[in-house]
């Protein structure tokens, strides 16, 4: 059956610890938390897009561990179809955070399952990939993965190269968009053989085109994000809000712009609704949790119709 989005990219649990302060190197200290949450960057964004209505297939490893159950429970109450999602033997991925009192993180990724998604695996899930309209790509599955996914993606690539990653630049030129925030996409922009603009994002975002790149979106956190194609480049501003937790903002707004962007919308006109989405994903704890659904009153923009 085909789907109009296909993500193909990570499922983690995640371990969640709370700490007064770090410990130093030998130390050992008391916390709180120890509770496991679904994440992966590739999960997140298949929930943002599936509980705003989106028709989302995951393409994805789990272990045959204990915590595969939580790592898959939000992907399938948000409805996204599961059917390509393999299991393999050994560990989920996992995710280890530790935040202390100032709201200072620490994580320690472990790829488990993910590091399975190689390009053999890719392949066999080809029909799913090739027969959606929007495909959706993270950096958190092997290299060949992501590159063998990009060949076989007919429809719409969207890439959000987060982390980033040395991939094929054919990979990061079929990218229409390329969904990068500062950091990434002046390291994607080194990584291509251009110059860095780390102080100047419209310069990132202008060479990042210059290396023939489709389209860029600069995610820009409370300021919004910078949309570039077609010879412009825009600023779309986010609402002013009072944030509680950004964790998982980004992977909101990469959902949200497949959702969009399967739909039928410009560029622009779902970077507009994606700035929206992820400013309401920071006005509630933890990344899945806090995504909106379909009907769910988005913040404004000052100033802007609804």
């Amino acid at each position: 059956m085909a789907h109009s989005i296909a993500v193909v990219g990570s499922i983690n649990a995640d371990l969640q610890l709370h700490v007064q302060r770090h410990p130093e190197p030998g130390e050992t200290l008391h916390g709180t938390g120890g509770t496991y949450a679904p994440g992966g960057k590739g999960a997140n964004q298949a929930v943002a897009a599936a509980l705003l209505g989106g028709d989302v297939a995951m393409v994805g490893a789990v272990g045959n561990d204990a915590v595969a159950h939580v790592a898959l429970s939000r992907l399938r109450d948000s409805g996204v179809a599961l059917d390509e999602v393999t299991t393999v033997d050994g560990p989920s991925g996992l995710a280890v955070v530790t935040v202390d009192a100032a709201g200072e993180n620490t994580i320690i990724v472990i790829p488990g399952a993910n590091a399975s998604m190689v390009a053999s695996t890719v392949e066999t899930r080809a029909a799913t990939i090739e027969q959606a309209r929007v495909v959706v790509l993270q950096g958190e599955i092997p290299r060949e993965g992501i590159e063998r996914a990009a060949v076989l993606a007919r429809g719409r690539l969207i890439v959000n190269l987060a982390p980033v990653l040395d991939v094929d630049r054919a990979v990061v030129t079929k990218a229409d968009p390329l969904v990068v925030n500062e950091h990434e996409g002046a390291l994607v922009l080194a990584m291509l053989g251009g110059h860095g603009f780390e102080t100047d994002p419209e310069g990132t975002v202008a060479a990042l085109r210059a290396e023939g790149i489709r389209s860029v979106v600069m995610t820009l956190g409370a300021r919004g994000a910078l949309v570039s194609e077609n010879g412009r480049t825009l600023e779309v501003p986010s609402p002013r809000i009072h944030a509680v937790d950004t964790t998982g903002a980004g992977d909101a707004f990469v959902g949200a712009l497949a959702y969009r962007m399967a739909a039928g919308d410009t560029l622009e006109a779902a970077s507009r609704f994606a700035a929206r989405v992820g400013a309401y994903a920071c006005t509630s704890l933890g990344a899945q949790p806090s995504y909106p659904t379909a009907g769910t009153e988005l913040p404004q923009v000052e100033g802007a119709a609804s």
